[in-house]
């Protein structure tokens, strides 16, 4: 249960409703809803001219309402004060499009009860219960995507909201799509009358564009999540380097962001024997042949493995090194730094997070805000006339909203084209550090292995990329011009949603990548171990290309230099990545396999991208 007081209310209260938590309002806090509802109706009483009370709306600002209809009066008519807020609402209702997923409805709903608890908008107590009646019962108004621009307001999807309170419009209720008076029917609810300025409350208000904001942002913050892990799986791939992200590296560019990704990356690589690894211990993966390996059990493994001999003509002017590293030359390059996509994860992803945290401090403002018109203020101390105590302003301008939603627009093909770029370099032979072309072993040619993994991802990258346009900067007057400049904030807050999808997808796609690529480089390096522990000198030296012949005058240097690589490595403990990225790995491999020759690869994609659904849903 959310207890709704018009001061208190969270991300994380909005994203439980959202889920199916139930509301309740503030005994206290109504006490003041009807107190400004009550003043409301004294200034009716004195005749006092009042915007959207006893004026049109907008353009019709000018147009005062009469006490009778110029046609005359039927018996049972509502008052014209009743039908102008109805009027409103049935006339504003002209969405178009597919209908918002009943989570982003319960949002906005949560999101408009809660404003109106601020007492500051003078609707009826009776009114803002009937509302939570509602969404507590599991009416969930039908409200089609397209129609807002962002100012006064959602005026339309907020409509449909409305309607359904009304008896009208449409609602699911309990999976089915029902005219709303029968869905309130179903439900044991009645529908309601509108009275003084209510129809103007309830849809003059920025909850589409703070619903979606909300929800984009729960997504956002667990994906950036899952995309340290990604890198850092990615990273274990490589048996990359970790010194990029110490803690006083960070401390000289201090970003807030950046030294939380730094911080993640540390955490979640402690532990791991892949990561800093010994450029000469790592092997290059070459393919399979029937005589790879010297008995049955090693021929199990799915490739052969390699390194160069760097005879010592070839070692001037690199004396130094070679006292620290044994002159082999095997997957990993012999460089002081990885490529951007590693090495500049905490830069990106840390931007990526100062994005969302940007986002996440404007809603958090916005949740417990006031954002209709005009303002209330019956207790105004020093208050000589009417016009102080009833203020029209511009809270209902979502720009606010949707410029921090044009910030996290632009940050999302931002993460995902890194996260693309590190796949990319995983499956390509020339820069995946010595793993298999394309992470199989295909050793009879005939297998594509995750080529067309890259391909899918990179297509979705380009498509985030075109529309990542700020909606924001292309503003289209509304109301006869009297709406001169809007925030376009609903589109965005769409947009911004929808490209989450695709980000996880995105994301899915690196991780079945980064675990194929982990579970070669894991391997191949304890192949090495194994084979260093089991084979005698000339076998294993037979793994080592540009060997001297024999005889020759360097061959004893040679061999007493490979049975060092070989006394290494049969002394090492065995190699793996880091405690955290080993969790996560086994929790994928239960979901999607090691793909050891081509199959039908949809089904693992299909599955990975549920395995990253279920993460963002998770605790």
């Amino acid at each position: 249960m959310v207890r709704l007081d018009g001061r208190s209310l969270t991300r994380a209260d909005v994203l439980a409703v959202a889920r199916g938590a139930r509301v309740e309002l503030d005994a206290a806090q109504l006490r003041a809803v009807q107190r400004t509802a009550d003043f409301l109706v004294e200034q009716v009483r004195r005749q006092e001219p009042l915007y959207g009370v006893s004026t049109g709306f907008g353009s019709n600002a000018d147009r005062l309402l009469g006490a009778h209809r110029l046609r005359g009066d039927a018996e049972g008519d509502p008052s014209l004060n009743e039908e102008l807020q109805e009027n409103l609402i049935t006339s504003h209702a002209v969405c178009v499009g597919e209908p918002f997923p009943e989570e982003v409805v319960r949002a906005m709903l949560v999101i408009r009860i809660n404003t109106l608890m601020k007492g500051h908008s003078g609707v009826r107590a009776s009114t803002l219960e009937a509302y939570a009646a509602m969404l507590n019962a599991g009416v969930v108004p039908v409200v089609p995507k397209l129609g807002s621009v962002g100012a006064s307001g959602d005026l339309a999807p907020l409509s449909h909201l409305a309607i359904v309170l009304l008896g009208k419009g449409e609602a699911f209720y309990r999976g089915e799509r029902l005219p709303g008076g029968e869905a309130l029917a179903r439900a044991g609810l009645a529908p309601i009358r509108l009275s003084y300025k209510e129809g103007l409350a309830l849809n003059n208000g920025t909850a589409q564009m703070l619903a979606t904001a909300v929800l984009a942002a729960g997504r956002l913050s667990k994906l950036v999540e899952l995309a340290e892990h990604c890198a850092a799986m990615s990273l274990e791939a490589f048996a990359g380097r970790l010194r990029a992200f110490d803690e006083h590296v960070h401390a000289l560019r201090p970003h807030p962001g950046q030294v939380a990704s730094a911080a993640r990356l540390r955490a979640l690589l402690a532990g791991s024997t892949l990561a800093d690894i010994p450029y000469h211990l790592v092997p290059r993966a070459k393919p399979w042949l029937p005589g790879s390996w010297p008995n049955a059990a090693l021929a199990a493994f799915r490739f052969d493995i390699g390194w160069d001999w760097v005879p010592a003509d070839q070692r001037h002017g690199r004396e130094r090194f070679y006292e620290r590293f044994r002159p082999f030359r095997g997957g990993k390059k012999h460089q002081p730094q990885d490529s951007y996509s590693l090495r500049c994860v905490p830069q990106v992803h840390g931007a990526v997070r100062d994005a969302i945290a940007q986002l996440e401090r404007v809603i958090d403002i916005e949740l417990n805000a006031v954002t209709d018109n005009p303002l209330l203020f019956p207790d105004l101390p020093g208050a000589r006339h009417v016009e102080e105590q009833v203020v029209s302003a511009g809270h209902f301008h979502g720009m606010p909203i949707a410029l921090a939603m044009s910030y996290v627009k632009a940050a999302i093909p931002v993460l995902a084209a890194i996260s693309e770029r590190r796949l990319a370099k995983l499956v390509d032979p020339a820069t995946n550090d010595g793993l298999p072309a394309f992470l199989v072993g295909n050793e009879d040619g005939t297998d594509s292995g995750c080529m067309i993994v890259q391909y899918t991802a990179a297509a979705i990258v380009n498509d985030l990329a075109s529309r990542a346009h700020p909606a924001t900067v292309f503003s289209v007057p509304t109301s006869a011009n009297a709406e001169d400049h809007v925030s376009m904030g609903a589109n965005e807050g769409r947009h911004v949603l929808d490209m989450t999808q695709d980000l996880a997808r995105v994301l899915a796609l690196e991780l079945m990548t980064a675990a194929q690529a982990l579970d070669f480089r894991r391997d191949t390096i304890n192949a090495a171990r194994r084979l260093a522990r089991e084979a005698d000198l000339g076998t294993f030296a037979a793994k080592i290309g540009n060997a001297p012949p024999d005889p020759h005058p360097l061959r004893p240097r040679f061999l007493a230099e490979c049975d060092a690589l070989r006394a290494e490595l049969a002394s090492a403990p065995e190699f793996g990545p880091s405690p955290a990225i080993a969790a996560l790995h086994a929790a994928f491999r239960r979901r999607v396999a090691f793909i050891d020759r081509d199959r039908a690869l949809d089904r693992d994609v299909a599955e990975a991208v549920r395995f990253v659904e279920d993460w963002i849903d998770g605790p």
